[in-house]
């Protein structure tokens, strides 16, 4: 499943991937392109695992700011 969402201005893609019981989450900046992934487990809510993959996609970009919630 993708989905483009949209916080304080940024957009960004995610992307989730379910493996047996791992998920894996990828958030890409469409006008960078930057590409981060997160794994976690497939129990978890979408909106905690998509919280990780923004964040982590934030520090990349060198942004200090954390993701907004989901």
């Amino acid at each position: 499943m993708s989905m483009l969402q949209q916080t304080s201005g940024d957009e960004y893609l995610i992307e989730f991937y379910r493996l047996g019981n791992a998920m894996k989450v990828s958030a890409c900046d469409p006008r960078t392109l930057t590409e981060v992934s997160v794994v976690g487990s497939a129990h978890s809510p979408h909106a905690i695992l998509e919280r990780a993959a923004v964040n982590k996609l934030n520090i990349a970009l060198g942004r200090a700011r954390p993701a907004g919630r989901a």
